[in-house]
């Protein structure tokens, strides 16, 4: 349980931190392309700033799958 728990506030955190970065970074970038979603556009963004949250999701997702993945903690092996 313990692994697990790490494993899930260590992506998290890491998440966060990489957002705050990616957000502290777009602000001074000129060109903001919308996207086209089919039914509406979205609001003029950065292309680098979709592109890193893109990068962000894939972090937490990740870590979130590493830590249901994980085994518990009696099921590791040399515990009895």
């Amino acid at each position: 349980m313990l692994v697990r728990l790490r494993l899930l506030l260590t992506s998290l955190l890491g998440g966060s931190l990489l957002l705050l970065i990616l957000c502290l970074g777009a602000q001074n970038l000129e060109q903001r392309p919308s996207l086209n979603l089919g039914f509406s556009r979205t609001a003029p963004l950065p292309a680098g700033f979709l592109v890193g949250l893109a990068l962000v999701i894939g972090v937490l997702s990740g870590g979130c799958s590493a830590a249901l993945a994980a085994p518990r903690s009696d099921q590791l092996p040399g515990r009895e």
